[in-house]
């Protein structure tokens, strides 16, 4: 019988086949001086062989689990999927490349012993090319700016969570680099401390400028999510208010040039803008209907398994 893990350690990977062993190795190292730990490795649709490596693997350690993708969906569902599958009251994620370093795990547990829900990694010394360093201190900024999360560094994938503050999270996109932000709007008390962060020795980095727009859109869905998800329909319910009491100012404003200073209509375009503003507000109106009836009825996960080992 396996002994029920405390902590579950997430690792999602998408082509890092000549990691994963040798990450594995460090990681064992490292299980002896923590409580009992489940590692679960996500494969995100590879297709350098890392998922045939992951097979042969499992069966060598209790400790080990492992989801497999049919096809790449992304960092964030696979972290997602991971949370999913763990058992663990702590959840803590590890990036599949090496360059967090597994003895920052104890580390991070004994901070959360100090009262804290969730602990984040400060990769304040970064082992990374010039442009993904400089991309990624952008990134920490609009964050900073937009949520009030004083964290220095929420894109670094080494945290910790108690896991009733990440399983409600849901994964979509790439909000993988907002997951503290969630936690806090939550209630999470959070806290970071400065990990090793250490160079790329194998496989290739998936990181490009185009998350700087992933991002942007996410901290808007971020704050649309937070404040309008149980009934979107008052979002844009106050949209079509603020539209159609446009109209009315315009429209009245219209009927003043008219009557007070014998403009007539076809000259302004005035009650055009407000005839617009009127179909704008039913639109809103609508969408505001859709999107509430959405969010009652789609419960699907935002990626598809193709099998589980060693659960």
């Amino acid at each position: 019988m396996k002994e029920s893990p405390s902590i579950s350690i997430v690792i999602p990977l998408y082509n890092e086949a000549e990691n994963i062993v040798p990450f594995w190795e460090e990681i064992k190292e490292t299980l002896s001086t923590i409580p009992p730990a489940e590692v679960i490795f996500v494969d995100d649709g590879s297709t350098d062989g890392s998922a045939e490596i992951l097979r042969k693997l499992i069966p060598t350690d209790p400790r080990l689990r492992a989801v497999v993708f049919s096809s790449n969906a992304g960092q964030t569902p696979a972290m997602g999927a991971g949370v999913d599958a763990a058992t663990g009251k702590i959840v803590l994620f590890l990036d599949g490349d090496r360059q967090n370093d597994p003895h920052d795990i104890a580390r991070l547990l004994s901070k959360l012993d100090e009262g804290y829900d969730v602990v984040a990694g400060w990769r304040r010394r970064r082992n990374d090319p010039f442009l993904r360093s400089f991309v990624s201190r952008i990134a920490n900024r609009l964050v900073r700016a937009t949520t009030g999360v004083a964290l220095h560094d929420t894109g670094c994938s080494l945290k910790a969570f108690r896991a009733p503050f990440v399983k409600r999270i849901e994964f979509r996109g790439e909000i993988h680099r907002l997951l503290p932000v969630y936690a806090l709007w939550q209630g999470a008390r959070i806290s970071e401390i400065e990990v090793n962060h250490r160079p790329r020795v194998a496989g290739v980095s998936k990181y490009g400028f185009s998350r700087i727009i992933k991002i942007l859109l996410d901290l808007l869905l971020a704050q649309f999510t937070v404040r309008w998800r149980r009934r979107p329909m008052y979002f844009f319910g106050m949209l079509a208010a603020w539209a159609l009491g446009l109209a009315f100012l315009i429209l009245i404003w219209a009927l003043i040039l008219k009557f007070s200073f014998a403009t007539s209509l076809i000259q302004t375009p005035l009650p055009l803008f407000s005839a617009l503003l009127v179909i704008l507000a039913m639109q809103m109106l609508s969408m505001g209907i859709v999107a509430d009836l959405l969010m009652r009825t789609d419960t699907r996960k935002p990626y598809e398994i193709k099998e589980s080992l060693g659960f």
